[in-house]
């Protein structure tokens, strides 16, 4: 089996950068999932948001999680679980407009980590997702801000931070961390657990693990990227196996298109696969429009999604 890509973004500075980007490319177009490390987010910086994560968790979160398992039975389930994750969750949303303030049931201590170092990290986060959107610009034939003007709607692009735990399952064979699914948006940087594993991808018909590792950001395609690039880059199925011990930490941050930008594939990879006949057609949509479609159909494959969208065009764009 081939190893999990692992990129070191400090040799984009050097000699090695040719190598490097096309690490990086191969990435996207075989795995949609790669692993940053020397990325320039401080240790500390990473190290204390984890700190706030995980202390927030067992103090306003992990007893509500009991609760809600001991509601549904779901302890003592003895059939596969379909419909629910294995999971505790809350979102932060930081462009265009933060919700931070919002957020009901933070206690004081963490309301002013978020306040104050998750600001901070949200920024360096989005700095990194719009550099690696230029990565894969160049990687693709396109010109630098290409994704990011993509992406930018009329209010600049959505970017929020899910924040999960996963707690020790009893029945991991019978119900999962989360669900397998391909993310609806652009680029997603998570932070996880470097202790307790459970990500995977789909590489063909084969789940792999996605190696926790300290201090790295794990990177992957979403469903708009695989529709701006043409499908020359994808986004991949992946899902979060359920550990019977240990509580994973994951800050997954999403940074996607804004809610009115228009989606559809750059003409110029357009043009350059025209010749091949059997190319994907991708749909030309507003992305609000594709993330109402998408909540009812997370968990299932992507293409009916496209092909959804594709018949709801107005203005189709011939992608073959």
């Amino acid at each position: 089996m081939e190893n999990f890509p692992i990129i070191n973004l400090e040799k984009l500075n050097g000699t090695d950068r040719a190598a490097t980007m096309e690490k990086i490319n191969d990435a996207c177009e075989n795995w949609g999932f790669f692993e940053l490390v020397n990325h320039g987010i401080p240790h500390e910086v990473m190290d204390t948001v984890e700190k706030l994560t995980k202390g927030h968790y067992k103090k306003c979160m992990e007893e509500r999680f009991k609760e809600l398992i001991a509601k549904k039975g779901l302890e003592g389930v003895e059939a596969e679980v379909t419909d629910m994750d294995w999971e505790s969750t809350f979102f932060l949303r930081h462009l265009p407009v933060s919700n931070i303030s919002e957020i009901p049931d933070l206690d004081d201590v963490y309301r002013y980590g978020i306040r104050e170092v998750m600001r901070d990290f949200a920024k360096r986060l989005e700095k990194l997702a719009e550099k690696l959107l230029d990565l894969l610009c160049e990687n693709l034939g396109l010109p630098k801000g290409y994704l990011k003007n993509a992406f930018y709607g009329s209010k600049g692009p959505n970017f929020g931070t899910k924040v999960s735990n996963y707690p020790p399952c009893p029945k991991p064979d019978l119900i999962k961390g989360l669900r397998a699914h391909t993310d609806a948006g652009g680029i997603i940087l998570l932070f996880q657990d470097d202790k307790v594993s459970g990500l995977q991808l789909l590489k063909g018909d084969q789940w792999i693990d996605v190696p926790p590792m300290r201090h790295s950001i794990v990177v992957n395609l979403g469903d708009q990227l695989e529709v701006i690039a043409n499908g020359k880059y994808k986004s991949v199925m992946h899902r979060v196996i359920a550990q019977k011990d240990g509580t994973r930490m994951s800050l997954a941050s999403f940074y996607n298109p804004g809610s009115d930008a228009v989606i559809y594939p750059a003409p110029t990879l357009v043009e350059k696969e025209a010749k091949d006949q059997n190319k994907q057609v991708y749909p030309k949509f507003v992305f609000d429009d594709y993330m109402k479609l998408y909540v009812g159909l997370k968990f299932q494959a992507k293409e009916p999604r496209f092909e959804a969208m594709k018949a709801m065009e107005t203005d189709p764009i011939a992608t073959a």
